[in-house]
């Protein structure tokens, strides 16, 4: 293990060229311009049922299909894609330039793409779990076509539990790996093509473990409710680069669970 993290020794990663930036950073705007675009489409496309034929889930009284399963999995896929990919830009750009002092030093080096994959097959996996999840709440009429929440105690209670886990020492620890991408790199190495997906995986996961709650706030406040699905990914992406994450944490945990409480007895 010592060996596959030698190169590490550095506090700071070779500085990466603009061309680098462009390419790198280029490539994950595009990926998060396509969700984002979708994720339009999809509110667009709801609200003008008569104009377009889309795909919605079936109301509580009628039978899924495995293609609706399909659907509603695609859906979550592209939606986390578009939520996720700009937060986890720093550590891209990380692991990028760690992969540029290995190739200085005429070491082996991986393509970036292999790690993103990484990354996102772990999102894959929650947006499975979630969908599963999604499908017994059409079907006993929780959630209506739309993806909205019928039932006030059900969003209040997703709410809360969304607000209590900021408070978490699991997501502490997940948000600290997920702000120290060095540090992560440093503790989580592994070399080749197996290596680096592991590792997109891994700190997906762990990406995860920092944000599933919040996700799940999409549940009370409208699956595809535009507004709701930018300002999550917004403060996904702040929560992880600004100071004070504890004062964060702490504010946005406590407004949760007041409003959840507030849904709850209303």
């Amino acid at each position: 293990m010592a060996r596959s993290r030698e190169f590490l020794t550095p506090s700071q990663p070779t500085r990466l060229s603009p061309r680098e930036y462009l390419i790198v950073g280029g490539g994950l705007a595009g990926l998060a311009v396509i969700g984002w675009a979708y994720i339009v489409y999809m509110a667009w496309a709801m609200n003008h049922m008569g104009l377009v034929d889309m795909w919605m889930p079936p109301v509580a009284s009628e039978p899924w299909a495995y293609t609706d399963f399909i659907w509603l999995f695609v859906m979550w896929v592209v939606v986390m894609t578009a939520m996720m990919v700009p937060s986890v830009v720093p550590m891209v750009m990380v692991f990028t330039a760690v992969n540029r002092t290995k190739a200085q030093k005429a070491q082996s080096y991986v393509p970036t793409f292999v790690f993103v994959s990484g990354y996102l097959v772990a999102w894959s996996g929650f947006s499975l779990l979630v969908s599963v999840a999604q499908w017994p709440l059409h079907t006993a009429g929780v959630l209506n076509p739309m993806m909205d929440s019928y039932n006030y105690t059900f969003s209040g209670i997703v709410l809360i539990l969304a607000g209590v886990y900021q408070w978490t020492p699991l997501k502490e620890a997940c948000l600290n790996l997920c702000r120290s991408p060095l540090g992560f790199l440093m503790v989580h190495w592994r070399e080749g093509k197996s290596g680096a997906l592991n590792m997109g995986i891994r700190h997906g996961l762990f990406c995860i473990g920092c944000c599933w709650a919040l996700m799940l706030v999409l549940f009370a406040v409208g699956v595809m409710n535009m507004l709701w699905v930018l300002l999550i990914a917004m403060f996904v992406l702040l929560e992880k680069i600004l100071p004070a994450p504890r004062l964060m944490r702490g504010l946005s945990g406590l407004g949760l669970i007041l409003w959840g409480a507030s849904w709850v007895t209303a």
